[in-house]
């Protein structure tokens, strides 16, 4: 698909895993796309869920792969704490049925919401999340474990730069959240992305030149949905942002190898 768009670049960022990169990689050299290995990590912050983007990951020691692997146990977890809930409202939702609807992916709110749709719960996957899975609805079950700033670092240890993902979806004040970020390292700020506003681009471009973080961005492309897709390719960055990305990349593993 990238491909048939003529996009040259595809960074592929899985939340809490990075299983498709051995594929990914071989199939974007056929198809002469230039791949950039990735995860989006999944952290609790003060004001609710943190997702914080990793370029260039690679881990390479058995400490960091072990970690990483057990995020995907923490979102197997999640999910059966977001049916324990439903079961709580009288919703028999099964987390069998889940995990077949997941297939090989990590199971996810979409997955519970596609099952809700599947059972006659809801009409929509939209209504799914409005009535029960978003941040703050009944069936809503937060993220265990890593904090934004241990995000940040476990990115680092898998030679990759961090980036947190679209600023302007959290609560509370995100500008205190990438300043608190800072002092641990933060690389850079999803600046470029679909529901951003001009004004919210504006700003967190100013945030990031004015305190040295590369303004990046993408699609947040998630497939289809029904017949609905989240555009692949619908963001354009600016001239040398992914140099700028490549090259902090390479820092990152020059310090670690130094180190």
């Amino acid at each position: 698909m990238a491909s048939k768009r003529d996009i040259k670049v595809l960074a592929i960022t899985d939340h809490d895993t990075v299983a498709a990169h051995a594929e990914a990689a071989q199939v974007c050299a056929q198809q002469h796309v230039h791949f950039i290995r990735g995860i989006e990590v999944s952290s609790l912050a003060d004001q609710g869920e943190v997702h914080v983007l990793g370029y260039g990951v690679e881990p390479t020691d058995p400490e960091t792969i072990d970690r990483i692997l057990a995020l995907r146990d923490a979102r197997d977890g999640r999910a059966k704490a977001m049916v324990a809930q439903l079961h709580g409202l009288g919703i028999n939702v099964s987390y069998d049925r889940i995990k077949e609807l997941a297939g090989d992916a990590m199971v996810g709110r979409p997955h519970v919401a596609k099952a809700l749709l599947e059972g006659g719960w809801v009409t929509t996957r939209q209504e799914a999340f409005d009535v029960y899975l978003a941040e703050g609805k009944p069936a809503f079950v937060p993220h265990q474990g890593l904090t934004p700033a241990e995000a940040v670092q476990l990115i680092h240890r898998a030679h990759g730069i961090a980036v947190v993902a679209h600023p302007s979806l959290y609560a509370g004040d995100a500008d205190r959240l990438l300043a608190e970020l800072l002092p641990c390292g933060l690389d850079g700020i999803e600046v470029y992305y679909p529901l951003h506003t001009p004004e919210q681009i504006k700003h967190y471009a100013a945030f990031a030149a004015a305190n040295g973080l590369i303004a990046t961005g993408g699609s947040d492309f998630h497939g289809f949905v029904g017949d609905t897709e989240t555009t692949l390719g619908s963001i354009h960055l600016p001239a040398g942002t992914i140099e700028a990305i490549e090259a902090r990349i390479s820092q990152i593993r020059a310090a670690i190898v130094q180190s």
